[in-house]
């Protein structure tokens, strides 16, 4: 189910003067996780907003399936997590949260409890307070209020900003889960360079409502001269592997892990 995006442009209102994402043309493939990354005020945000129907682009259209994604039958096949879960709460506790997307989306209720077995969460977590929750717990119901009406494709905007290191990682784990087990289609918006290179399969840099590139992430973090112009990191990994190239002449294969970079490190030595 891939999506494509062509010409999009979009401002907030007719008086606008300039445009916040300017002619985008874009198409991400099936059962991908594909990043989106740049500086604040790039377009990040405004990107995914158009992506999960929020905001309709001033110009151009976007398709789901070759459908414009606005049509009432295609919005079921998008979800979006938020930076912040409460922002996507309607109910006061968990049971009910969960129920309201299922209703919404008009879903057999008994499919809850198996969507909180995918996110990790026990059933006694039904009857807890929304407010109650830990962050990490909130952005697991978050993710299961989505689940419930199995939508194909999962927009997450910075979905492990604010966690600590055991709740990052069970984030991690589930969005990998989503498209390896799941086959859903992921878009995550991130200002973690290092999360996104561990994560994705493609990666797309904006800057200024700009696409400036879009690629598979090794491709794109090899593009040093135009990182540096649009002062855009690579991954810390990167840099030590560069280092390791450049000044001691040692190669190491790809790692998208510490243990893995380890590994290689001590294969070489």
């Amino acid at each position: 189910m891939a999506i494509v995006l062509k010409n999009v442009s979009y401002k907030h209102s007719p008086y606008d003067k300039e445009y916040f994402l300017s002619n985008v043309n874009l198409e991400i493939d099936d059962n991908k996780i594909c990043g989106i990354i740049g500086k604040s005020g790039s377009g990040k945000t405004t990107l995914l907003e158009i992506l999960g129907g929020i905001n309709k682009p001033t110009d151009g259209e976007v398709l789901i399936n070759y459908v414009d994604i606005n049509k009432e039958d295609y919005r079921k096949n998008i979800g979006i997590v938020f930076q912040f879960p409460e922002e996507q709460f309607f109910e006061i506790d968990v049971k009910r949260e969960i129920e309201f997307a299922a209703k919404n989306y008009h879903v057999k209720r008994k499919k809850l409890k198996e969507v909180l077995k995918v996110v990790g969460l026990e059933d006694n977590i039904l009857t807890r307070k929304l407010d109650s929750l830990s962050n990490g717990e909130k952005r697991l119901i978050a993710i299961a209020s989505v689940l419930i009406y199995n939508p194909k494709v999962i927009l997450f905007d910075e979905p492990t900003i604010g966690l600590d290191y055991k709740n990052k990682k069970k984030i991690i784990n589930l969005i990998k889960d989503l498209k390896n087990r799941y086959d859903k289609t992921i878009i995550i918006v991130s200002h973690d360079i290092d999360l996104l290179y561990l994560m994705c399969d493609d990666l797309i840099i904006l800057s200024n409502g700009k696409i400036i590139l879009y690629g598979d992430v090794d491709s794109v973090f090899n593009e040093i001269d135009i990182l540096k112009k649009y002062n855009i990191q690579i991954p810390r990994i990167l840099k030590f592997t560069n280092y390791l190239k450049d000044k001691k002449n040692i190669r190491l294969l790809p790692c998208k892990t510490i243990n893995d970079l380890i590994k290689e490190v001590y294969r070489n030595v």
